[in-house]
């Protein structure tokens, strides 16, 4: 089946969210980690969902991140996960472990399901220790109507975060409607190979649960890992799939006729929260987007497009809407891969600034008017393959200092 023809197959839903799928509910509440915000959410399936994660990288793997592996390990399935903000419940020690099994625990009994169905996730502050008993008071109000939605569990999991970010994608298979929708807080210390980020993805497609891990790990490196705000990798990094079967398909498998639908499906929300995270960096004013291709392979594209979209000299001269090519440049021969510099093109946007590793005369006025707007695209090509790449982030200004710099205060 063609790409176009399955694109067609894939319907985005008008504010979605984790609840479009069937058989979801979500939350949100305030329970005192935060002033005024709200800063305790959930979600709930109901029945057990085949489910499975990627995680950070960071060698300081905090509290949640354990004990939500150590649930999955059981049966690879959720029917719960449980949020908080404000406090990341990392570098806590035995205590911090203790709490975060505490938190599973208290949550599993108000939904009345086994322990190992439910799953745990903090993010917030470095090394400061869970308020238990603020966290039980909160739990303790899961189910009463004022708190129920997915607008306020999307707000619930937010820390720097300016915006909800939340999307849903309907398609068919099996002559069956099958709805995905997912959520995401990230705003800071994001860079590829997973980030502070939180991802929280739903489906009532019954899909094997071997395939949905090898699916996410492939579109995980074609998303959350392919964005970058400032380089920095963070101690909470999570994203979770579950998958309930409420849409009564015929397992899916990568044997399945309609595999490729379900993927690109699944692809769909991974890329558009990935997006959604980069534009939403702390201080940005606009997001960017590096396409790499021509490569001798796709992963010497995403080596590319990373150094690119890293290079604070890159962000920096996007954000002042300076037509500074030698960074990309720059960033592109530092990047470690093995290219032909005479055969080097880069573009911003439509205008062409390097061909054949030379410069080509344009317009400074075109080009600073291209920069100003709020959706930048950087083309870097090479003739060496077929390889290419996709990765986001955003421009560094002058706020994100100011946001970072009194982050504790």
């Amino acid at each position: 089946m063609g790409q176009s023809t399955i694109k067609e197959k894939i319907q985005i839903i008008e504010n979605g969210s984790v609840t479009s799928p069937k058989g979801y509910q979500a939350g949100g509440l305030h329970c005192g980690l935060r002033k005024k915000k709200l800063d305790l959410g959930w979600i709930y399936s109901e029945v057990p969902a085949a489910t499975v994660g990627v995680y950070t990288t960071n060698v300081f793997q905090a509290a949640p991140l354990q004990v939500t592996q150590e649930s999955l390990n059981k049966e690879n399935k959720l029917q719960g996960i449980i949020i908080n903000s404000a406090i990341a419940n990392a570098c806590t020690g035995d205590q911090g472990l203790l709490d975060a099994y505490e938190m599973r625990k208290t949550f599993a009994e108000k939904l009345g399901i086994q322990e190992h169905y439910a799953a745990v996730a903090s993010t917030g502050l470095i090394g400061e220790m869970l308020p238990m008993d603020k966290l039980k008071q909160g739990i303790a109000q899961i189910g009463l109507p004022e708190h129920e939605g997915s607008d306020k569990f999307e707000t619930a999991i937010l820390t720097t975060d300016t915006k909800e970010k939340a999307v849903a994608v309907k398609l068919w298979i099996d002559d069956k409607e099958i709805t995905i929708g997912g959520a995401a807080k990230g705003s800071g210390m994001i860079h590829p190979n997973m980030a502070t980020m939180l991802s929280f993805v739903t489906t009532d497609a019954n899909v094997d649960g071997n395939s949905l891990s090898t699916a996410l790990k492939q579109i995980t490196n074609k998303s959350f890992n392919m964005i970058t705000v400032d380089g920095d990798t963070s101690t909470n990094d999570m994203a979770l799939v579950m998958a309930n079967g409420k849409a009564e398909n015929n397992v899916l498998t990568e044997d399945h006729p309609e595999w490729e639908t379900f993927y690109k499906g699944l692809e769909t929300i991974c890329q558009l929260l990935a997006k959604e995270i980069a534009r939403d960096g702390e201080g940005a004013t606009k997001l960017v987007e590096v396409k790499v291709s021509g490569t001798a392979s796709n992963e010497a594209a995403a080596a590319i497009s990373k150094a690119i979209i890293s290079s604070n000299l890159v962000k920096t001269a996007i954000h002042g809407a300076d037509a500074n090519w030698g960074r990309i440049i720059t960033a592109i021969g530092y990047s470690g891969q093995p290219l032909n510099p005479n055969k080097v093109g880069v573009a911003l946007g439509p205008i062409p600034v390097v061909e054949n590793g030379l410069p080509v005369p344009f317009s400074e006025e075109e080009a600073k008017e291209y920069l100003l707007q709020d959706e930048i695209v950087l083309y870097a090509t090479f003739q060496d393959g077929t390889g290419e790449a996709t990765a986001w982030g955003c421009d560094l200004s002058y706020d994100y200092v100011k946001i970072n710099a009194s982050y504790r205060t």
